[in-house]
C-alpha cells in the first residue's frame, strides 16, 4: 500500500463508542445521506469482489463515521480485520475516496472496543484520543507490510512464504497419508477432527511446506478461523520480550487466542521457562478445543526437550512421519520446479538424460533436488553452454557424494547404544553380565555387525576382548527377538536411525 492509503488499526480500546454515537446519534438528513452513500460505496464492492467473497469478508462491514478526515469502518473479529487490511485495504480505501472527497485514510476496529469521548456534540464535534500503540511484540494482530518473498502471519507469526501452499506440495507414497491429514485439519474437515497432529520428518522432506499450507489455506480460503504459524525460534523470542518488558500476561493471551496453533521444530526449543510456557500453552488450548499441530526432526519418543505431559498430548492425538522422496516423487518434484523455471525463462534446457540422472542420483530430499537444478540453472546462464550429463555429474559431485550412506564406527555405536540405555561405555565393555548390560551389549554388537564393515573378530576385541563366537551368539539373539517382539524391533531401528543421522 501507498503510505497515505495505509489502513490504522486500533489493537485498545480507543476506536468504536464515540465514532458509533455521533454516526448513529440523531435520523438527521446528514446522516440519512451519508447512509445512503455507504449504501453506493458497498454495491460497489459488491460488484468488485464478487458475490461469494462479498458475503465471505464484507457482510459484517460497518461505517462507524468520519472524524478529521479519517473513515472509520468496523468488523466482528481480529481476523477479519487483518484479512481486509492484508488484501483490500487499497480498494475499500479508494471506493470510499470515490464517493467522500476528503477521506485521506481508514481506521478498522474490532467491534466491542471502547472509544473515548473527549465532548458531546454532533459528528464534527466527535474528537478521538489516539492512546499509544502497543508494542511490536504485543501487536499480534497489527498491520505488517507485505514483502515479494513472504508476508507476516496473522497475530505475529513467523513469516509465510507465498510458494508453500497445498497445491504447490508435491505428493507421493511417503507423504500422501500426512497431507491429507493436514489438509482436512486446515479446511476445518469435521469427518477427520484431530485436537493435536504432529509431523516428523528429516531436513527437507515438506514439514514447513504443510505447516505453512494450513495458515495460507485458512488466509486464502473462506473459513474465517485464526491461525497462528511460529516457529520454535519465533515462540522463545515472543516469550523472552514478554518476559523483559512485563508484558507476558498479554502475549500469553493472544496466543491462546487462536483457534490453530502451528509451531515448526520443536526440538530446538529449550529453556526451563520456555519448555513451561509450551506445556501450558498446548494444554491450554487443546482444553479449550483448539487444535495444535506441531512438527519436529524426531518422533515424539525422541523429543527429550519437552515435559512428558506435552509429550502425552500430542501421544494422544494423530502422528505421522513424512518420508522420503521415492523415483517417481523425485521426477515429480524435479519437474515441477523445472516447470517454473521454464515458464519465467524459455530459454532453460535440460536434457531428459541429465533429468534422469538427477533422479537417480539425489535421493535425500525435494531440497537437494532444488539445490542442483538451481546448479544447473547457473552453469547453464554463466557459461553459457548446454548441459550435459558430464558437465552435470561434476557439478553435482559432491551434492550425489553426500548421500552416500554415513560411516559408522564402532565408537560411534558403542556411545549411543550406551546413551539410549543410561549405561556407561565402560559397562558396555566390561566383564558385567548383568541382564541391564548384557542385553545393550548384544545390540550393540548387533549393530556393529550389520552397519560396520568390521570382522566378527575384531568386533569381539572392541567389546573386552570377546570371542568371535561371543558376537555371533549376540547377532542371533537380537534377530531373534527382533522377529518376536515388535516393541524390541522398533527400539533397535530407532538406535540405528539415530546412528545414520
Amino acid at each position: 500500500m501507498n503510505e497515505n492509503k495505509l489502513l490504522a488499526f486500533s489493537t485498545a480500546a480507543d476506536r468504536k463508542r464515540n465514532a458509533t454515537e455521533a454516526w448513529q446519534g440523531s435520523n438527521t438528513p446528514s446522516h440519512n445521506e451519508d447512509q445512503a452513500i455507504w449504501e453506493r460505496i458497498k454495491e460497489k464492492l459488491r460488484a468488485r469482489v464478487g458475490e461469494d467473497h462479498y458475503g465471505s469478508w464484507f457482510k459484517g462491514l460497518a461505517f462507524e463515521g468520519i472524524v478529521d478526515g479519517i473513515a472509520h469502518l468496523s468488523v466482528s473479529t481480529l481476523f477479519l480485520r487483518q484479512w481486509i487490511q492484508n488484501h483490500y485495504g487499497d480498494l475499500v480505501l479508494d471506493l470510499v475516496q470515490e464517493e467522500i472527497d476528503d477521506v485521506q485514510s481508514l481506521s478498522l476496529s474490532v467491534r466491542g472496543t471502547v472509544r473515548h469521548r473527549e465532548r458531546p456534540g454532533n459528528r464534527n464535534d466527535v474528537k478521538l484520543r489516539t492512546l499509544p500503540a502497543p508494542s511490536q511484540d504485543l501487536n499480534f494482530d497489527s498491520a505488517q507490510p507485505r514483502r515479494s518473498c513472504d508476508t507476516e502471519s496473522p497475530f505475529g507469526g513467523a513469516p509465510l512464504d507465498p510458494k508453500y501452499t497445498f497445491q504447490s506440495f508435491c505428493i507421493g507414497q511417503g507423504n500422501h497419508v500426512a497431507f491429507k491429514a493436514m489438509k482436512a485439519m486446515a479446511t476445518g474437515d469435521r469427518s477427520v477432527h484431530f485436537s493435536s497432529l504432529f509431523i516428523h520428518a528429516k531436513v527437507g522432506l515438506g514439514k514447513t511446506h504443510l505447516l505453512q499450507a494450513i495458515a495460507w489455506e485458512n488466509l486464502r480460503g473462506p473459513a474465517a478461523r485464526r491461525v497462528l504459524y511460529l516457529t520454535s525460534e519465533r515462540f522463545m523470542q515472543k516469550l523472552r520480550d514478554g518476559f523483559a518488558n512485563k508484558t507476558i500476561s498479554e502475549i500469553k493471551e493472544r496466543m491462546r487466542d487462536v483457534d490453530v496453533i502451528l509451531i515448526d521444530d520443536v526440538q530446538f526449543l529449550n529453556g526451563e521457562k520456555f519448555l513451561e510456557e509450551f506445556s501450558h500453552l498446548v494444554n491450554a488450548l487443546i482444553d479449550s478445543g483448539k487444535q495444535v499441530v506441531v512438527t519436529a526432526d524426531r518422533p515424539v519418543a525422541e523429543l527429550k526437550n519437552l515435559d512428558q505431559r506435552v509429550l502425552s498430548r500430542l501421544r494422544g492425538g494423530v502422528a505421522f512421519s513424512l518420508e522420503g522422496p521415492d523415483r517417481d516423487l523425485r521426477r515429480k518434484i524435479l519437474m515441477s520446479r523445472l516447470s517454473a523455471l521454464t515458464a519465467a525463462d524459455p530459454t532453460i534446457a535440460l536434457p531428459d538424460t541429465v533429468i534422469e540422472y538427477i533422479v537417480q542420483a539425489i535421493t535425500t530430499n525435494g531440497r537437494d533436488l532444488e539445490g542442483a537444478l538451481n546448479r544447473l540453472v547457473a552453469q547453464q546462464r554463466l557459461a553459457g553452454t548446454a548441459v550435459t550429463l558430464e558437465s552435470a555429474q561434476l557439478v553435482l559431485r559432491d551434492l550425489v557424494r553426500s548421500d552416500e550412506p554415513r560411516k559408522v564406527l564402532i565408537e560411534d555405536i558403542q556411545r549411543t547404544v550406551a546413551s539410549h540405555f543410561n549405561i556407561s561405555k565402560a559397562d558396555l565393555v566390561s566383564q558385567r553380565r548383568t541382564r541391564a548390560i548384557v542385553r545393550p551389549r548384544q545390540i550393540a554388537m548387533f549393530l556393529c555387525k550389520t552397519m560396520t564393515p568390521r570382522s566378527l573378530p575384531e568386533i569381539g576385541k572392541r567389546f573386552g576382548g570377546r570371542d568371535h563366537t561371543t558376537v555371533i551368539h549376540a547377532v542371533q539373539k537380537v534377530e531373534e527377538l527382533m522377529a518376536a517382539d515388535r516393541g524390541f524391533s522398533d527400539d533397535v531401528e530407532l538406535l540405528r536411525q539415530l546412528l545414520n543421522d
